[in-house]
């Protein structure tokens, strides 16, 4: 009997072994509620097993991954501000762009 391995830690990132697809992708979808089946057919190049696999995985190492997905939140809100802080009339227009969109 062999044991497969669904995830890969590449430069940092879980991935679905051989894929591009994060696995950061599957837990949020698992979180908001999605069934397997659902999240397999979102992501076409994964298979129901290989969604399984990444479920059970990411089960298998909860408290990591949490902490993994935390800091990569963390992250993205400091390069947020960053980008705001750098160019806030850019983003003073998309707001204004946002609330008043033109007719197309």
């Amino acid at each position: 009997m062999t044991t497969k391995t669904y995830i890969e830690k590449e430069e940092g990132c879980y991935r679905i072994k051989g894929t591009r697809v994060s696995l950061d992708s599957l837990v949020y979808a698992f979180w908001n509620g999605q069934t397997p089946e659902s999240i397999a057919q979102s992501f076409e190049v994964l298979t129901l097993e290989e969604v399984y696999g990444a479920i059970a995985f990411y089960l298998a190492n909860r408290a990591e991954i949490d902490a993994y997905l935390a800091a990569a939140r963390e992250d993205f809100e400091r390069q947020r501000v960053a980008s705001q802080a750098a160019d806030p009339a850019f983003y003073r227009r998309l707001e204004a762009a946002r609330l008043h969109p033109t007719a197309g």
